[in-house]
């Protein structure tokens, strides 16, 4: 009889060290101003009118 060694479903992947996570936060909140930015003031009617829309859909006062 041969016996396999499985790892239990219940195991997490490792959420790596505290620079490597805050580099992460720093990079995502990065990410979401230029993200923001790029929407709010953009000159591209299209992508200011559906991020307008959407703030109003959120009931997120915007003006």
């Amino acid at each position: 009889m041969s016996t396999t060694a499985s790892t239990p479903e219940h195991v997490l992947p490792s959420a790596g060290t505290l620079a490597q996570r805050i580099a992460l936060a720093i990079g995502t909140f990065l990410l979401g101003c230029c993200l923001v930015g790029f929407a709010g003031f953009s000159h591209i009617e299209a992508v200011h009118n559906a991020a307008h829309d959407t703030r109003h859909s959120a009931a997120f006062p915007c003006h």
